[in-house]
Protein backbone atom coordinates (compact mmCIF):
# COMPACT_ATOMS: atom_id res chain seq x y z
CA UNK A 1 0.00 0.00 0.00
CA UNK A 2 0.88 3.77 -1.10
CA UNK A 3 0.55 6.39 1.60
CA UNK A 4 1.44 10.00 1.12
CA UNK A 5 2.91 11.34 3.90
CA UNK A 6 2.41 14.93 3.09
CA UNK A 7 -0.25 16.17 5.46
CA UNK A 8 0.25 13.69 7.70
CA UNK A 9 2.05 14.08 11.54
CA UNK A 10 3.72 11.24 12.66
CA UNK A 11 0.46 10.14 15.20
CA UNK A 12 -1.20 9.40 12.20
CA UNK A 13 1.06 7.81 9.39
CA UNK A 14 2.16 5.70 12.34
CA UNK A 15 -1.11 5.02 12.83
CA UNK A 16 -1.88 4.74 9.28
CA UNK A 17 1.37 1.95 9.01
CA UNK A 18 -0.16 -0.43 11.30
CA UNK A 19 -3.56 -0.22 9.45
CA UNK A 20 -2.28 -1.11 6.66
CA UNK A 21 -1.05 -4.73 4.69
CA UNK A 22 2.53 -6.68 4.97
CA UNK A 23 3.60 -4.24 2.39
CA UNK A 24 3.93 -0.69 2.94
CA UNK A 25 5.54 2.78 0.55
CA UNK A 26 5.91 5.84 2.52
CA UNK A 27 6.49 8.99 0.00
CA UNK A 28 7.26 12.07 0.82
CA UNK A 29 8.33 11.50 4.47
CA UNK A 30 9.23 14.63 6.30
CA UNK A 31 11.00 13.84 9.73
CA UNK A 32 7.95 11.84 10.72
CA UNK A 33 9.25 10.07 14.09
CA UNK A 34 8.75 6.53 15.69
CA UNK A 35 7.92 4.89 11.89
CA UNK A 36 7.62 1.19 12.27
CA UNK A 37 8.00 1.25 16.21
CA UNK A 38 7.41 -2.07 17.32
CA UNK A 39 6.49 -3.73 14.81
CA UNK A 40 6.47 -7.10 13.37
CA UNK A 41 5.46 -8.98 9.72
CA UNK A 42 6.00 -5.37 7.84
CA UNK A 43 7.90 -4.87 4.89
CA UNK A 44 8.12 -0.93 5.19
CA UNK A 45 10.13 1.13 2.45
CA UNK A 46 10.46 4.88 2.80
CA UNK A 47 11.51 7.55 0.47
CA UNK A 48 12.14 11.25 2.11
CA UNK A 49 13.55 11.82 5.71
CA UNK A 50 12.10 10.01 8.29
CA UNK A 51 12.10 11.60 11.87
CA UNK A 52 14.10 10.40 14.82
CA UNK A 53 13.60 6.82 16.59
CA UNK A 54 12.63 5.16 13.10
CA UNK A 55 12.46 1.38 14.22
CA UNK A 56 12.23 1.95 17.86
CA UNK A 57 11.30 -1.37 19.46
CA UNK A 58 11.23 -2.77 15.98
CA UNK A 59 10.41 -6.55 16.72
CA UNK A 60 10.84 -8.20 13.42
CA UNK A 61 9.82 -5.82 10.60
CA UNK A 62 11.83 -4.80 7.87
CA UNK A 63 12.26 -1.16 7.22
CA UNK A 64 14.36 0.59 3.99
CA UNK A 65 14.53 4.36 3.72
CA UNK A 66 15.86 5.71 0.58
CA UNK A 67 17.30 8.95 1.64
CA UNK A 68 19.32 9.84 5.03
CA UNK A 69 17.55 9.38 8.65
CA UNK A 70 17.56 11.23 11.83
CA UNK A 71 18.90 10.21 15.37
CA UNK A 72 18.15 6.86 17.37
CA UNK A 73 17.58 4.76 14.52
CA UNK A 74 16.49 1.13 16.09
CA UNK A 75 16.88 2.45 19.42
CA UNK A 76 16.22 -0.69 21.85
CA UNK A 77 15.46 -2.77 18.63
CA UNK A 78 14.11 -6.54 19.30
CA UNK A 79 14.64 -8.19 15.60
CA UNK A 80 14.26 -7.01 12.15
CA UNK A 81 16.70 -5.74 10.08
CA UNK A 82 17.17 -1.31 8.78
CA UNK A 83 18.38 -0.72 5.73
CA UNK A 84 19.38 3.10 5.12
CA UNK A 85 20.38 4.25 1.99
CA UNK A 86 22.05 7.08 3.23
CA UNK A 87 23.45 8.99 5.83
CA UNK A 88 22.15 8.66 9.69
CA UNK A 89 22.43 11.04 13.11
CA UNK A 90 23.25 10.49 16.56
CA UNK A 91 22.92 7.47 18.38
CA UNK A 92 22.01 4.68 16.01
CA UNK A 93 21.29 0.78 17.61
CA UNK A 94 20.89 2.49 21.02
CA UNK A 95 20.46 -0.46 23.53
CA UNK A 96 19.18 -2.68 20.47
CA UNK A 97 19.90 -6.32 21.43
CA UNK A 98 18.62 -7.86 18.12
CA UNK A 99 18.22 -7.59 14.75
CA UNK A 100 20.41 -5.68 12.21
CA UNK A 101 21.21 -2.27 10.96
CA UNK A 102 22.90 -1.17 7.26
CA UNK A 103 24.07 2.02 6.80
CA UNK A 104 25.20 2.78 3.51
CA UNK A 105 27.25 6.26 4.83
CA UNK A 106 28.19 7.80 7.87
CA UNK A 107 26.53 8.14 11.40
CA UNK A 108 27.16 10.49 13.99
CA UNK A 109 27.84 10.27 17.48
CA UNK A 110 27.24 7.31 19.78
CA UNK A 111 26.25 4.99 17.47
CA UNK A 112 26.06 1.71 19.03
CA UNK A 113 26.01 2.95 22.79
CA UNK A 114 24.45 0.36 25.48
CA UNK A 115 24.05 -1.92 22.75
CA UNK A 116 23.69 -5.69 24.21
CA UNK A 117 23.23 -9.18 23.41
CA UNK A 118 19.68 -10.76 24.87
CA UNK A 119 19.62 -14.80 25.32
CA UNK A 120 20.68 -15.95 21.51
CA UNK A 121 20.23 -12.97 19.73
CA UNK A 122 23.55 -10.78 18.52
CA UNK A 123 22.51 -7.60 17.17
CA UNK A 124 24.56 -5.75 13.98
CA UNK A 125 25.39 -2.63 13.47
CA UNK A 126 27.14 -2.14 9.65
CA UNK A 127 28.01 1.31 8.69
CA UNK A 128 29.98 2.06 5.32
CA UNK A 129 31.30 5.21 5.89
CA UNK A 130 32.57 6.94 8.90
CA UNK A 131 31.34 7.32 11.95
CA UNK A 132 31.45 10.37 14.94
CA UNK A 133 32.57 10.48 17.95
CA UNK A 134 31.66 7.87 21.32
CA UNK A 135 31.35 5.05 18.99
CA UNK A 136 30.37 2.03 21.10
CA UNK A 137 30.30 4.19 23.92
CA UNK A 138 29.07 1.46 26.95
CA UNK A 139 28.60 -1.41 24.67
CA UNK A 140 27.96 -4.46 26.52
CA UNK A 141 27.35 -6.82 23.31
CA UNK A 142 26.65 -7.59 19.77
CA UNK A 143 29.10 -6.33 16.84
CA UNK A 144 29.82 -3.08 15.46
CA UNK A 145 31.41 -2.95 11.80
CA UNK A 146 32.67 0.47 10.26
CA UNK A 147 34.06 -0.04 7.04
CA UNK A 148 34.68 3.63 6.39
CA UNK A 149 34.13 3.67 2.49
CA UNK A 150 34.89 6.70 0.57
CA UNK A 151 35.91 8.37 3.10
CA UNK A 152 38.97 10.35 1.70
CA UNK A 153 41.38 11.83 4.72
CA UNK A 154 38.50 11.78 7.11
CA UNK A 155 39.65 8.98 9.96
CA UNK A 156 37.18 6.17 10.02
CA UNK A 157 35.76 6.93 13.67
CA UNK A 158 36.25 10.42 15.76
CA UNK A 159 37.22 10.45 18.95
CA UNK A 160 36.71 8.46 22.49
CA UNK A 161 35.62 5.22 20.30
CA UNK A 162 34.55 2.22 23.17
CA UNK A 163 34.15 4.59 26.48
CA UNK A 164 32.44 2.34 28.77
CA UNK A 165 33.10 -0.80 27.24
CA UNK A 166 32.41 -4.27 28.39
CA UNK A 167 30.99 -6.70 25.87
CA UNK A 168 30.84 -7.62 22.12
CA UNK A 169 33.27 -6.81 19.50
CA UNK A 170 33.56 -3.13 17.30
CA UNK A 171 35.31 -4.02 14.07
CA UNK A 172 36.75 -1.53 11.84
CA UNK A 173 38.29 -1.47 8.54
CA UNK A 174 41.86 -0.92 8.40
CA UNK A 175 44.70 -0.79 10.84
CA UNK A 176 43.65 2.04 13.15
CA UNK A 177 46.87 2.74 14.19
CA UNK A 178 46.01 6.77 14.47
CA UNK A 179 43.00 5.85 16.70
CA UNK A 180 43.81 6.33 20.53
CA UNK A 181 41.42 3.33 22.70
CA UNK A 182 41.06 3.66 26.01
CA UNK A 183 43.32 1.31 27.66
CA UNK A 184 40.40 -1.05 29.25
CA UNK A 185 39.79 -2.75 25.75
CA UNK A 186 42.49 -4.79 23.53
CA UNK A 187 42.72 -4.12 19.50
CA UNK A 188 44.22 -6.82 17.45
CA UNK A 189 44.02 -7.72 14.07
CA UNK A 190 41.43 -9.71 12.78
CA UNK A 191 41.68 -13.86 13.02
CA UNK A 192 40.24 -16.41 10.80
CA UNK A 193 37.01 -16.54 12.97
CA UNK A 194 36.75 -12.68 12.85
CA UNK A 195 36.70 -12.65 9.35
CA UNK A 196 34.26 -15.63 9.19
CA UNK A 197 31.61 -12.83 11.00
CA UNK A 198 33.18 -9.90 9.01
CA UNK A 199 32.58 -11.78 5.65
CA UNK A 200 29.35 -12.77 6.37
CA UNK A 201 28.18 -9.27 7.24
CA UNK A 202 30.01 -7.36 4.34
CA UNK A 203 28.07 -9.71 1.63
CA UNK A 204 25.36 -8.61 3.73
CA UNK A 205 26.25 -5.09 2.65
CA UNK A 206 27.19 -5.54 -0.59
CA UNK A 207 23.74 -7.21 -1.91
CA UNK A 208 21.96 -4.32 -0.29
CA UNK A 209 23.95 -1.53 -1.53
CA UNK A 210 25.52 -3.05 -4.69
CA UNK A 211 29.22 -2.66 -3.49
CA UNK A 212 32.25 -5.02 -4.37
CA UNK A 213 32.72 -7.55 -1.30
CA UNK A 214 35.86 -8.71 -2.45
CA UNK A 215 37.40 -5.21 -2.70
CA UNK A 216 36.05 -4.62 0.52
CA UNK A 217 37.64 -7.78 2.10
CA UNK A 218 41.21 -6.46 0.58
CA UNK A 219 42.28 -4.20 3.55
CA UNK A 220 43.14 -5.42 6.72
CA UNK A 221 40.67 -5.43 9.95
CA UNK A 222 41.21 -4.96 13.40
CA UNK A 223 38.71 -6.02 16.25
CA UNK A 224 38.33 -3.90 19.47
CA UNK A 225 37.28 -5.75 22.34
CA UNK A 226 36.90 -5.33 26.48
CA UNK A 227 40.33 -6.55 28.11
CA UNK A 228 40.39 -9.76 30.12
CA UNK A 229 41.12 -7.81 33.24
CA UNK A 230 38.41 -4.92 32.14
CA UNK A 231 37.57 -2.97 35.39
CA UNK A 232 34.92 -1.30 33.24
CA UNK A 233 33.06 -4.82 33.79
CA UNK A 234 32.80 -4.47 37.75
CA UNK A 235 30.84 -1.23 37.37
CA UNK A 236 27.95 -3.00 35.94
CA UNK A 237 25.28 -5.53 37.02
CA UNK A 238 25.51 -8.87 35.27
CA UNK A 239 21.67 -8.80 33.34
Amino acid sequence: MLLDATDLDYAALNEEIKHCGEKVQICNCLGQRFIGAGLSGKDITVSGIPGNALGAYLNGAEITVHGNAQDAVGDTMNAGKIVIHGNIGDAAGYAMRGGEIFVQGNAGYRAGIHMKEYGEKIPALVIGGCAGSFLGEYQAGGVIMVLGLNRGNKRIVHNFPCTGMHGGKLILRGECADIQFPSQVSARTASEEDMTLIRRLIEKYCSLFNADCEEILDAPFTVITPDSANPYKQMYVAN
